[in-house]
């Protein structure tokens, strides 16, 4: 750092905080450390009897925290976003379209290691509004070695950390499973839960059966949907471990891949997660809980948004929803920026 005159300091950045003070009105920062001094700001400086400042003294291989920010920046955003100008060495990403946040986590822990720089964000596998705020970046110090940001940018390696994957228009198969629902004894109040969730995702319900408890029944109902167009296929009931709950078997006989069937999450133990592969596609076939009926929140609301923006669920994926994994029924849902406790 290095002392100037105030009068000559236009572009210089300033190495400690101004404060203004005006009897009865006000006392805080007029100026904070870091900022880059202006044509407009040599008068205010001068009122404050500021006639000299320490600046940051620019050195062959050392970086201010606004250039910095930037190189963080350029690590962390992949489409689908945008920076927010820098400030005081911040720069933050915004979504430009719903979506799902996806995380290459192993490169944002490796930059977060190095030391004297931070990326925190939200927590990815989650839905996104356009608009809403992902991360944010900075260096610690005011300056910092370019040598240390150059290892930054190897660590992270060649693809962003962060990117957004948009929500797909999907046509959906309902198959309620269950003699009673079939018979009539019982109204159906699964389907319409369904289709309110599945509205929030602009995902268009083509058609319903009621197989009833006939396995063979179930599993012709997923193929024909398949057959007709569907990119999904959503089973209801039947799902858990009793002998005529044949759901479970009836997904596994149309040939799908089954990915998981049970999951670490309370409410939605019970669920299946499968994929039948046509035509160079992957078909979501899913089985759910009868929790999802009833209850407010549940692990299809941790599957859904994936589901609908194509995100491929993988096993492992899924035991990870363990921590985070129990609803802690709170009176005012926050889900999903709770993540179940995430």
């Amino acid at each position: 750092m290095k002392e100037i005159c105030t009068k000559d300091a236009v572009g210089s950045v300033l190495c400690h905080d101004i404060t203004q003070i005006i009897k009865d009105e006000k006392k805080g920062v007029l100026f904070k450390k870091g900022h880059v001094i202006r044509e407009e700001d040599i008068p205010l400086l001068l009122s404050v009897g500021k006639e000299h400042l320490f600046v940051w003294e620019k050195k062959e291989g050392i970086l201010h925290e606004n250039e910095a920010a930037k190189i963080l920046y350029q690590i962390c955003a992949g489409e689908h976003m945008h920076g927010t100008e820098v400030s005081e060495g911040k720069i933050e990403l915004i979504a430009d379209i719903d979506g799902v946040l996806k995380i290459r986590r192993d490169a944002l822990l490796a930059v977060n290691s190095q030391g004297e720089m931070m990326i925190a964000s939200r927590h990815g596998d989650f839905p996104v509004k356009k608009g809403d705020k992902i991360a944010g970046t900075r260096i610690i110090p005011l300056v910092i070695q370019q040598e240390k940001m150059d290892k930054a940018c190897k660590a992270a390696g060649a693809d962003p950390i962060f990117s957004i994957l948009p929500y797909r228009t999907m046509k959906v198969g309902v198959v309620t499973t269950g003699s009673e629902v079939k018979k009539g004894l019982i109204k159906d109040t699964f389907t319409p839960v369904l289709v309110e969730k599945l509205k929030e995702y602009s995902m268009e319900v083509i058609g319903q059966t009621m197989p009833g408890d006939d396995k063979t029944q179930i599993t012709e109902d997923i193929l024909q949907f398949i057959k007709n167009g569907a990119d999904m296929v959503l089973c209801s009931g039947g799902m858990s471990v009793d002998p005529d709950d044949r759901t479970p078997g009836g997904i596994q006989d149309t040939g799908a891949r089954i990915v998981t069937y049970g999951a670490p999450v309370l409410p939605g133990a019970m669920l299946l997660i499968s994929y039948y592969e046509k035509d160079g596609k992957c078909i979501p076939v899913i089985g759910l809980p009868g929790c999802v009926m009833y209850a407010k929140r549940t692990v299809f609301d941790l599957v859904l948004p994936r589901l609908a923006a194509g995100d491929e669920i993988h096993e492992e994926e899924v035991a990870a929803y363990g921590e985070g994994g129990l609803c802690l029924n709170c009176k005012v849902c926050t889900f999903p920026t709770c993540g179940f406790g995430k």
